[in-house]
């Protein structure tokens, strides 16, 4: 090499950075395995793999970059690879996300057109509102009810502190749009000092082979109720403000917890407590295929007929007023009652005063 002088051959040119095309084919994981998304926190999610099986394993996980910004959700079914053996200080990751059966979502307000989503693939969203202290808001039940049935899920009103007020009112209201009512109420043993949850039973058998998703206002008994269904799942809880009657947040991220002793495979997903329910997500015109004798009903309205209280010749009011007796009237003016609060809920008229006489939010 000694004397030799320097050539082109002498000269290597290092390709550029992303010289290479970027290719829009995905890998297929065909390796990937199919678990339940239980716990979302800040990035990092709890799946399940074979959940209630003999090999259920938890595993901690995250989402793969090619999903983007598709939200994971506790409930979703999901599929994942890596480290799937469960270990500590192991992770996984989510590279697809199942169809969805259901989608609960919510929005910050009524003109907010950013959709959360709450849970995927739930049955029943269980509203829970406590009968006093706090007092109920039945405009955050209507929105609830509202969200739900656009996401096709049924729904049940758990009531709570049935102990401290009447719930007849409250059921008087939902029963007749066909919302489940349950009560439940607070008892303490006078002999030993335990206490105990009448109303639990019935509650476990509403939810009983179901994927249930609880809903409601801090300081309502929400974590209670979990924790009683639940034994093991020590979900924090709060107290009621003496001052303001309102509860503050305990539980701070959702989570999917299976009810043992349902009877069959029976999960509850409780979420952070809630203080606004935005319907922007919600058609109006669906509300009211959720009436079916209303639905049927309306199409004998005039056109552009808005259903609400003071909408001129509509139908619904007739249907009303030639009901065959007092009993059958009652019945009816109920469901047209139900429907025009949850419509109006939709529709953002804030100036209604609420059932307690608060103006609803």
């Amino acid at each position: 090499m000694v004397g030799r002088r320097y050539d082109e051959r002498d000269v290597r040119i290092r390709p550029g950075r992303g010289s290479r095309p970027r290719t829009k084919r995905r890998p297929e994981h065909a390796d990937a395995r199919t678990a339940m998304v239980v716990a979302v926190d800040r990035g990092r999610y709890t799946v399940l793999l074979d959940p209630g099986g003999a090999d259920e394993t938890r595993v901690l996980a995250m989402k793969a970059r090619e999903l983007g910004r598709e939200r994971v959700a506790p409930g979703d079914l999901v599929d994942v690879v890596g480290d799937t053996t469960g270990a500590e200080g192991s992770l996984a990751r989510i590279v697809r996300i199942g169809e969805r059966r259901t989608v609960l979502r919510r929005t910050a307000d009524d003109t907010d057109p950013v959709e959360r989503v709450i849970v995927a693939n739930a049955d029943r969203l269980v509203i829970v509102t406590a009968l006093a202290e706090p007092e109920p808001r039945t405009r955050m039940i209507d929105r609830c009810v509202a969200a739900a049935y656009d996401a096709g899920m049924e729904v049940l009103l758990a009531l709570t502190k049935g102990d401290l007020a009447d719930p007849g009112v409250l059921t008087a209201l939902y029963a007749p749009i066909g919302v489940e009512v349950v009560v439940t109420r607070r008892r303490v043993d006078p002999m030993t000092g335990e206490r105990t949850i009448e109303g639990l039973d019935e509650l476990r058998d509403a939810l009983a082979g179901d994927v249930s998703v609880l809903v409601g206002h801090s300081g309502v008994g929400k974590s209670t109720l979990v924790n009683a269904l639940v034994p093991d799942a020590r979900r924090a809880v709060g107290v009621v403000n003496d001052v303001t009657g309102r509860g503050r947040h305990t539980s701070t991220s959702a989570v999917a917890l299976e009810v043992p002793g349902a009877g069959a495979p029976t999960w509850v997903i409780d979420t952070p407590g809630v203080r606004s329910f935005g319907l922007a997500h919600v058609d109006p015109a669906h509300l009211l295929g959720a009436f079916a004798d209303l639905d049927e009903v309306a199409q004998e309205c005039p056109r552009g007929c808005t259903h609400l209280a003071d909408s001129p010749d509509c139908a619904l009011d007739d249907w009303v007023a030639d009901a065959p007796d007092d009993t059958v009237r009652a019945a009816r003016a109920a469901r047209l009652d139900s429907f025009r609060r949850l419509l109006v809920s939709r529709l953002g008229v804030e100036d209604e005063p609420d059932r307690d006489g608060a103006r609803g939010r």
